[in-house]
Protein backbone atom coordinates (compact mmCIF):
# COMPACT_ATOMS: atom_id res chain seq x y z
CA UNK A 1 0.00 0.00 0.00
CA UNK A 2 1.07 3.52 -0.75
CA UNK A 3 1.65 5.82 1.97
CA UNK A 4 0.42 9.58 1.64
CA UNK A 5 1.34 12.49 3.63
CA UNK A 6 -1.87 14.34 5.31
CA UNK A 7 -1.64 18.27 4.79
CA UNK A 8 -0.47 18.82 8.12
CA UNK A 9 2.33 16.75 7.62
CA UNK A 10 2.98 18.43 3.07
CA UNK A 11 2.59 21.98 5.55
CA UNK A 12 5.30 20.57 7.83
CA UNK A 13 8.13 19.12 4.89
CA UNK A 14 7.48 22.95 3.58
CA UNK A 15 8.09 24.37 6.69
CA UNK A 16 11.47 22.52 7.21
CA UNK A 17 12.58 22.78 3.62
CA UNK A 18 12.03 26.95 4.35
CA UNK A 19 13.81 26.96 7.89
CA UNK A 20 16.39 24.31 6.10
CA UNK A 21 17.09 27.75 3.46
CA UNK A 22 16.64 30.76 5.76
CA UNK A 23 20.12 30.82 7.30
CA UNK A 24 21.61 34.18 9.17
CA UNK A 25 23.27 35.27 6.16
CA UNK A 26 19.71 34.92 4.48
CA UNK A 27 18.43 37.48 7.28
CA UNK A 28 21.24 40.10 7.38
CA UNK A 29 21.98 40.08 3.46
CA UNK A 30 18.76 41.63 2.19
CA UNK A 31 18.61 44.55 4.92
CA UNK A 32 22.06 45.74 3.35
CA UNK A 33 20.09 45.56 -0.41
CA UNK A 34 17.46 47.76 1.16
CA UNK A 35 19.50 50.33 2.58
CA UNK A 36 21.88 50.64 -0.29
CA UNK A 37 19.46 51.17 -3.18
CA UNK A 38 17.31 53.81 -1.86
CA UNK A 39 14.17 54.62 -3.87
CA UNK A 40 15.47 51.63 -6.03
CA UNK A 41 15.08 49.25 -3.62
CA UNK A 42 12.09 47.24 -5.62
CA UNK A 43 13.86 46.79 -8.49
CA UNK A 44 17.00 45.89 -6.88
CA UNK A 45 14.12 43.43 -5.02
CA UNK A 46 13.15 42.04 -8.03
CA UNK A 47 16.57 40.96 -9.49
CA UNK A 48 17.28 39.91 -6.01
CA UNK A 49 14.53 37.59 -5.56
CA UNK A 50 15.18 35.78 -9.40
CA UNK A 51 18.37 34.49 -8.05
CA UNK A 52 17.87 34.36 -4.19
CA UNK A 53 14.07 32.41 -4.80
CA UNK A 54 13.58 30.84 -8.05
CA UNK A 55 17.27 29.15 -8.67
CA UNK A 56 16.94 27.24 -5.02
CA UNK A 57 13.24 26.63 -5.93
CA UNK A 58 14.05 25.73 -9.67
CA UNK A 59 16.62 23.51 -7.99
CA UNK A 60 14.73 21.61 -5.67
CA UNK A 61 12.23 20.71 -8.36
CA UNK A 62 15.10 19.61 -10.51
CA UNK A 63 16.68 17.02 -7.57
CA UNK A 64 13.13 15.88 -7.10
CA UNK A 65 12.41 14.82 -11.01
CA UNK A 66 15.93 12.50 -10.78
CA UNK A 67 14.97 11.38 -6.86
CA UNK A 68 16.88 13.86 -4.61
CA UNK A 69 20.51 13.37 -5.08
CA UNK A 70 23.50 15.75 -6.22
CA UNK A 71 25.06 12.62 -7.73
CA UNK A 72 21.80 11.45 -9.58
CA UNK A 73 21.59 14.88 -10.95
CA UNK A 74 25.10 15.07 -12.59
CA UNK A 75 24.56 11.40 -14.10
CA UNK A 76 25.45 13.38 -17.62
CA UNK A 77 28.60 14.45 -17.19
CA UNK A 78 29.98 10.92 -15.75
CA UNK A 79 30.33 8.86 -12.87
CA UNK A 80 33.70 10.09 -11.74
CA UNK A 81 33.54 13.90 -12.72
CA UNK A 82 29.43 14.16 -10.93
CA UNK A 83 31.26 12.55 -7.88
CA UNK A 84 33.95 15.15 -7.81
CA UNK A 85 31.35 18.02 -7.84
CA UNK A 86 29.45 16.30 -5.78
CA UNK A 87 31.73 16.01 -3.47
CA UNK A 88 32.93 19.43 -3.77
CA UNK A 89 29.60 21.13 -3.44
CA UNK A 90 29.02 18.87 0.02
CA UNK A 91 32.15 20.07 1.44
CA UNK A 92 31.93 23.66 0.61
CA UNK A 93 27.99 24.00 1.87
CA UNK A 94 28.99 21.49 4.74
CA UNK A 95 32.12 21.47 7.23
CA UNK A 96 34.48 23.57 5.15
CA UNK A 97 32.62 26.49 5.14
CA UNK A 98 28.50 27.08 5.10
CA UNK A 99 28.00 24.92 8.95
CA UNK A 100 30.64 26.31 10.80
CA UNK A 101 29.49 29.50 9.30
CA UNK A 102 26.11 29.30 10.80
CA UNK A 103 27.98 29.08 14.45
CA UNK A 104 30.30 32.07 13.42
CA UNK A 105 27.55 34.11 12.73
CA UNK A 106 24.74 33.29 15.27
CA UNK A 107 27.54 34.12 17.85
CA UNK A 108 28.77 37.64 16.32
CA UNK A 109 25.01 38.88 16.02
CA UNK A 110 23.50 37.17 19.26
CA UNK A 111 26.39 36.48 22.07
CA UNK A 112 29.09 38.81 21.40
CA UNK A 113 27.91 41.73 22.15
CA UNK A 114 27.15 40.81 25.60
CA UNK A 115 30.72 38.56 26.06
CA UNK A 116 33.00 40.41 23.88
CA UNK A 117 34.22 39.00 20.62
CA UNK A 118 37.52 36.47 21.75
CA UNK A 119 38.52 33.33 21.08
CA UNK A 120 37.49 31.62 24.67
CA UNK A 121 33.62 32.97 24.15
CA UNK A 122 33.39 31.59 20.80
CA UNK A 123 35.31 28.47 21.47
CA UNK A 124 32.64 27.86 24.18
CA UNK A 125 29.77 28.73 22.65
CA UNK A 126 30.78 26.79 19.44
CA UNK A 127 31.17 23.59 21.53
CA UNK A 128 27.70 23.96 22.85
CA UNK A 129 25.99 24.80 19.50
CA UNK A 130 27.86 22.00 17.83
CA UNK A 131 26.54 19.42 20.50
CA UNK A 132 22.90 20.33 19.85
CA UNK A 133 23.55 20.33 16.25
CA UNK A 134 25.12 16.77 16.68
CA UNK A 135 22.35 15.11 18.85
CA UNK A 136 19.27 16.32 16.68
CA UNK A 137 21.31 15.41 13.58
CA UNK A 138 21.96 11.78 14.59
CA UNK A 139 18.39 10.94 14.41
CA UNK A 140 17.58 11.97 10.50
CA UNK A 141 14.26 10.34 10.62
CA UNK A 142 12.48 12.58 13.63
CA UNK A 143 13.81 15.68 11.15
CA UNK A 144 10.65 16.16 10.19
CA UNK A 145 9.32 16.37 13.96
CA UNK A 146 11.62 18.52 15.02
CA UNK A 147 12.74 20.72 12.67
CA UNK A 148 9.31 20.65 10.45
CA UNK A 149 6.81 20.58 13.81
CA UNK A 150 8.79 22.28 16.53
CA UNK A 151 11.89 24.76 15.59
CA UNK A 152 10.75 25.98 11.86
CA UNK A 153 7.42 27.34 13.63
CA UNK A 154 9.64 29.00 15.93
CA UNK A 155 11.72 30.42 13.65
CA UNK A 156 8.49 31.75 11.13
CA UNK A 157 6.89 33.00 13.74
CA UNK A 158 9.65 34.73 15.05
CA UNK A 159 10.72 35.93 11.31
CA UNK A 160 6.75 36.91 11.17
CA UNK A 161 7.36 39.27 14.05
CA UNK A 162 10.20 40.90 12.17
CA UNK A 163 8.55 41.18 9.24
CA UNK A 164 5.39 42.52 10.01
CA UNK A 165 7.42 45.19 12.71
CA UNK A 166 8.95 46.37 9.23
CA UNK A 167 5.73 46.59 7.37
CA UNK A 168 3.68 48.87 10.29
CA UNK A 169 6.69 50.60 12.05
CA UNK A 170 9.32 51.37 9.62
CA UNK A 171 11.72 53.43 11.12
CA UNK A 172 12.46 56.53 9.27
CA UNK A 173 12.51 57.25 5.25
CA UNK A 174 15.02 56.48 2.51
CA UNK A 175 18.07 57.62 1.94
CA UNK A 176 19.39 58.12 -1.96
CA UNK A 177 20.74 55.27 -3.30
CA UNK A 178 24.15 54.57 -3.62
CA UNK A 179 25.86 55.38 -6.96
CA UNK A 180 26.10 51.83 -8.05
CA UNK A 181 21.85 51.26 -7.62
CA UNK A 182 21.48 54.62 -9.22
CA UNK A 183 22.77 52.95 -12.29
CA UNK A 184 21.83 49.48 -12.21
CA UNK A 185 19.37 48.45 -9.48
CA UNK A 186 18.17 45.14 -11.24
CA UNK A 187 21.43 43.99 -12.08
CA UNK A 188 23.00 44.62 -8.74
CA UNK A 189 20.04 42.89 -7.10
CA UNK A 190 20.54 39.50 -9.00
CA UNK A 191 24.32 39.21 -8.60
CA UNK A 192 23.65 39.58 -5.08
CA UNK A 193 21.04 37.42 -4.79
CA UNK A 194 23.26 35.26 -6.52
CA UNK A 195 25.47 35.28 -4.05
CA UNK A 196 23.78 34.17 -1.45
CA UNK A 197 24.87 30.42 -2.83
CA UNK A 198 21.31 28.69 -1.75
CA UNK A 199 21.56 26.97 -5.07
CA UNK A 200 24.21 25.16 -3.57
CA UNK A 201 22.78 24.83 -0.34
CA UNK A 202 19.56 23.15 -3.02
CA UNK A 203 21.47 21.22 -4.55
CA UNK A 204 22.72 19.19 -0.40
CA UNK A 205 19.09 19.86 0.74
CA UNK A 206 17.43 18.08 -2.04
CA UNK A 207 18.23 14.35 -0.39
CA UNK A 208 17.25 15.69 2.94
CA UNK A 209 13.60 16.76 2.01
CA UNK A 210 13.24 13.27 0.18
CA UNK A 211 14.40 11.03 2.64
CA UNK A 212 12.09 13.09 5.35
CA UNK A 213 9.07 12.18 3.43
CA UNK A 214 10.68 8.85 3.33
CA UNK A 215 10.34 8.72 6.81
CA UNK A 216 6.35 8.76 6.39
CA UNK A 217 6.61 5.95 4.69
CA UNK A 218 6.24 7.21 0.93
CA UNK A 219 8.31 5.25 -1.60
CA UNK A 220 6.14 5.92 -4.81
CA UNK A 221 8.08 8.27 -6.59
CA UNK A 222 5.81 10.13 -8.12
CA UNK A 223 4.33 11.47 -4.71
CA UNK A 224 7.55 11.81 -3.40
CA UNK A 225 8.29 14.15 -6.74
CA UNK A 226 5.28 15.72 -5.94
CA UNK A 227 5.84 16.34 -2.30
CA UNK A 228 9.26 17.60 -2.79
CA UNK A 229 7.90 20.48 -5.29
CA UNK A 230 5.27 21.47 -3.22
CA UNK A 231 7.90 21.87 -0.32
CA UNK A 232 10.05 23.68 -2.24
CA UNK A 233 7.01 25.97 -3.49
CA UNK A 234 5.99 26.55 0.12
CA UNK A 235 9.73 27.33 1.26
CA UNK A 236 9.59 29.51 -2.34
CA UNK A 237 6.74 31.82 -0.90
CA UNK A 238 8.02 32.17 2.56
CA UNK A 239 11.58 33.23 1.22
CA UNK A 240 9.99 36.01 -0.76
CA UNK A 241 7.41 37.65 2.57
CA UNK A 242 10.84 37.43 4.32
CA UNK A 243 12.87 38.56 1.84
CA UNK A 244 10.35 41.68 0.91
CA UNK A 245 9.94 42.38 4.63
CA UNK A 246 13.69 42.97 5.14
CA UNK A 247 14.00 45.38 2.03
CA UNK A 248 11.34 47.16 3.53
CA UNK A 249 13.25 47.05 6.90
CA UNK A 250 16.56 48.32 5.70
CA UNK A 251 15.30 51.07 3.20
CA UNK A 252 13.46 53.04 5.86
CA UNK A 253 16.94 52.45 8.26
CA UNK A 254 18.83 55.49 6.89
CA UNK A 255 18.10 57.59 9.78
CA UNK A 256 19.01 55.00 12.30
CA UNK A 257 22.21 53.60 10.81
CA UNK A 258 25.30 53.98 8.55
CA UNK A 259 24.43 53.54 4.93
CA UNK A 260 27.40 50.94 4.57
CA UNK A 261 26.61 49.08 7.73
CA UNK A 262 26.63 45.62 7.52
CA UNK A 263 23.00 43.74 7.51
CA UNK A 264 23.86 42.44 11.41
CA UNK A 265 24.39 45.97 12.23
CA UNK A 266 21.01 47.41 10.52
CA UNK A 267 19.02 44.45 12.35
CA UNK A 268 20.37 45.19 15.55
CA UNK A 269 20.25 48.92 15.12
CA UNK A 270 16.34 48.18 14.20
CA UNK A 271 15.02 45.54 16.75
CA UNK A 272 16.64 48.16 19.67
CA UNK A 273 14.61 51.28 17.96
CA UNK A 274 11.55 49.70 17.73
CA UNK A 275 11.34 46.84 21.00
CA UNK A 276 14.24 48.40 23.25
CA UNK A 277 16.50 46.06 25.55
CA UNK A 278 14.41 43.52 25.02
CA UNK A 279 14.82 43.48 20.94
CA UNK A 280 18.79 42.53 21.38
CA UNK A 281 17.13 39.40 22.96
CA UNK A 282 14.77 38.89 20.25
CA UNK A 283 17.28 38.98 17.48
CA UNK A 284 19.85 37.11 19.18
CA UNK A 285 17.10 34.13 19.46
CA UNK A 286 15.93 34.34 16.09
CA UNK A 287 19.10 34.36 14.48
CA UNK A 288 20.22 31.23 17.14
CA UNK A 289 17.13 29.42 15.67
CA UNK A 290 18.16 30.42 12.13
CA UNK A 291 21.58 29.30 12.36
CA UNK A 292 20.96 25.81 14.35
CA UNK A 293 18.30 24.58 11.56
CA UNK A 294 20.43 25.16 8.39
CA UNK A 295 23.34 23.94 10.34
CA UNK A 296 21.70 20.55 11.50
CA UNK A 297 20.38 20.46 7.72
CA UNK A 298 24.06 20.36 6.21
CA UNK A 299 25.13 18.15 8.98
CA UNK A 300 22.69 15.10 8.34
CA UNK A 301 22.91 16.07 4.08
CA UNK A 302 26.54 15.81 3.93
CA UNK A 303 26.57 12.56 6.76
CA UNK A 304 24.17 10.53 4.32
CA UNK A 305 26.49 11.66 1.39
CA UNK A 306 29.66 10.83 2.52
CA UNK A 307 28.46 7.32 4.30
CA UNK A 308 27.93 6.03 0.70
CA UNK A 309 30.86 6.29 0.13
CA UNK A 310 33.26 5.97 2.82
CA UNK A 311 33.48 2.80 5.11
CA UNK A 312 31.75 5.07 8.21
CA UNK A 313 28.85 4.72 9.95
CA UNK A 314 26.03 7.79 9.98
CA UNK A 315 26.35 8.52 13.45
CA UNK A 316 30.62 8.47 13.70
CA UNK A 317 30.18 11.27 10.34
CA UNK A 318 27.82 13.20 12.47
CA UNK A 319 30.52 13.52 15.07
CA UNK A 320 33.18 13.91 12.41
CA UNK A 321 31.53 16.78 10.69
CA UNK A 322 30.34 18.36 13.65
CA UNK A 323 33.84 18.45 15.66
CA UNK A 324 35.34 19.66 12.18
CA UNK A 325 32.72 22.24 11.69
CA UNK A 326 33.51 23.57 15.46
CA UNK A 327 37.76 23.70 14.88
CA UNK A 328 36.77 25.88 11.69
CA UNK A 329 33.96 28.01 13.10
CA UNK A 330 36.68 28.96 15.54
CA UNK A 331 38.59 30.90 12.82
CA UNK A 332 36.58 33.20 12.94
CA UNK A 333 33.70 35.16 10.64
CA UNK A 334 35.65 37.13 8.35
CA UNK A 335 38.41 34.46 7.88
CA UNK A 336 35.73 31.99 7.32
CA UNK A 337 33.98 34.32 4.50
CA UNK A 338 37.21 35.62 2.93
CA UNK A 339 38.39 31.66 2.29
CA UNK A 340 35.04 30.59 0.97
CA UNK A 341 34.78 33.55 -1.68
CA UNK A 342 36.92 32.23 -4.21
CA UNK A 343 35.41 28.57 -3.96
CA UNK A 344 31.87 29.52 -3.91
CA UNK A 345 32.17 31.76 -7.10
CA UNK A 346 34.06 29.06 -8.91
CA UNK A 347 31.55 26.10 -8.06
CA UNK A 348 28.66 28.13 -8.64
CA UNK A 349 28.63 28.40 -12.20
CA UNK A 350 28.75 24.61 -13.35
CA UNK A 351 25.91 24.03 -11.12
CA UNK A 352 23.70 26.66 -12.06
CA UNK A 353 24.45 25.11 -15.64
CA UNK A 354 23.73 21.75 -14.58
CA UNK A 355 20.90 22.32 -12.71
CA UNK A 356 18.98 24.55 -15.64
CA UNK A 357 20.18 22.05 -18.27
CA UNK A 358 18.70 18.95 -16.49
CA UNK A 359 14.99 20.52 -17.80
CA UNK A 360 16.43 20.01 -21.07
CA UNK A 361 17.52 16.59 -20.82
CA UNK A 362 14.28 15.29 -23.93
CA UNK A 363 15.77 18.32 -26.40
CA UNK A 364 19.10 16.40 -26.86
CA UNK A 365 20.25 12.95 -29.20
CA UNK A 366 22.96 12.85 -26.32
CA UNK A 367 22.62 15.21 -23.27
CA UNK A 368 26.33 14.18 -22.04
CA UNK A 369 27.24 15.97 -25.60
CA UNK A 370 25.34 19.32 -24.26
CA UNK A 371 26.04 19.51 -20.26
CA UNK A 372 29.60 18.13 -20.30
CA UNK A 373 31.52 21.25 -22.58
CA UNK A 374 28.95 24.01 -21.16
CA UNK A 375 29.72 23.04 -17.20
CA UNK A 376 33.18 23.04 -18.25
CA UNK A 377 33.31 26.11 -19.42
CA UNK A 378 31.71 27.93 -16.82
CA UNK A 379 33.74 26.17 -14.40
CA UNK A 380 36.93 27.51 -16.39
CA UNK A 381 35.50 31.54 -16.33
CA UNK A 382 34.19 30.59 -12.87
CA UNK A 383 38.26 30.04 -11.61
CA UNK A 384 38.80 32.98 -13.38
CA UNK A 385 36.13 35.15 -11.59
CA UNK A 386 37.49 33.29 -8.11
CA UNK A 387 40.46 34.48 -8.72
CA UNK A 388 39.07 38.01 -9.19
CA UNK A 389 38.44 37.75 -5.76
CA UNK A 390 41.63 36.84 -4.24
CA UNK A 391 44.90 38.23 -3.98
CA UNK A 392 46.09 36.90 -7.24
CA UNK A 393 44.20 38.87 -9.26
CA UNK A 394 46.84 41.02 -10.84
CA UNK A 395 48.30 37.94 -12.83
CA UNK A 396 44.91 38.27 -14.74
CA UNK A 397 45.60 39.42 -18.03
CA UNK A 398 43.91 42.94 -18.23
CA UNK A 399 41.58 41.64 -21.00
CA UNK A 400 39.83 39.42 -18.49
CA UNK A 401 39.11 42.75 -16.53
CA UNK A 402 36.67 43.62 -19.74
CA UNK A 403 34.79 40.64 -20.88
CA UNK A 404 31.09 41.18 -20.85
CA UNK A 405 29.49 41.30 -17.58
CA UNK A 406 32.63 40.82 -16.20
CA UNK A 407 31.86 44.16 -13.32
CA UNK A 408 28.57 41.84 -11.96
CA UNK A 409 30.27 38.55 -11.37
CA UNK A 410 28.63 36.96 -14.50
CA UNK A 411 31.62 36.87 -16.94
CA UNK A 412 31.15 32.81 -17.22
CA UNK A 413 27.82 33.46 -18.54
CA UNK A 414 28.36 34.84 -22.36
CA UNK A 415 30.98 31.99 -23.30
CA UNK A 416 28.59 29.45 -21.55
CA UNK A 417 25.55 30.56 -23.56
CA UNK A 418 27.77 30.48 -26.88
CA UNK A 419 29.49 26.65 -25.93
CA UNK A 420 25.57 26.05 -25.47
CA UNK A 421 24.38 26.94 -28.76
CA UNK A 422 27.34 25.30 -30.56
CA UNK A 423 27.13 21.89 -29.22
CA UNK A 424 23.70 22.18 -29.55
CA UNK A 425 24.42 22.90 -33.54
CA UNK A 426 26.87 19.16 -33.04
CA UNK A 427 24.16 17.68 -31.47
CA UNK A 428 21.52 18.01 -34.21
CA UNK A 429 23.86 16.98 -36.73
CA UNK A 430 25.63 13.88 -35.33
CA UNK A 431 22.26 13.07 -34.35
CA UNK A 432 21.10 13.28 -38.21
CA UNK A 433 24.24 11.70 -38.81
CA UNK A 434 23.79 8.68 -37.23
CA UNK A 435 19.92 8.04 -38.28
CA UNK A 436 21.09 8.69 -41.99
CA UNK A 437 23.62 6.09 -41.59
CA UNK A 438 21.26 3.55 -40.29
CA UNK A 439 18.96 4.03 -42.96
Amino acid sequence: MTHRLTPKDILALGFMTFALFVGAGNIIFPPMVGIQSGEHVWMAALGFLITAVGLPVITVIALARVGGGIDALSSPIGKAAGLLLATVCYLAVGPLFATPRTATVSFEVGIAPLTGDGPLPLFIYSLVYFILVMGISLYPGKLLDTVGNILAPLKIVALGVLGVAAMLWPAGDFAPATDVYQHAAFSNGFVQGYLTMDTLGALVFGIVIVNAARSRGVSDARLLTRYTVLAGLIAGVGLTLVYLSLFKLGSHSASIVDQNANGAMILHNYVQHTFGGMGSFFLAALIFVACMVTAVGLTCACAEFFQQYLPLSYRALVFILGLFSMLVSNLGLSHLIQISIPVLTAIYPPCIVLVVLSFTLSWWNKSSRIIAPTMLISLIFGIIDAIKTTGFKDVLPAWIQHLPLAEQGLAWLPPSLAILVVVAIVDRVMGRQHVTAHQ
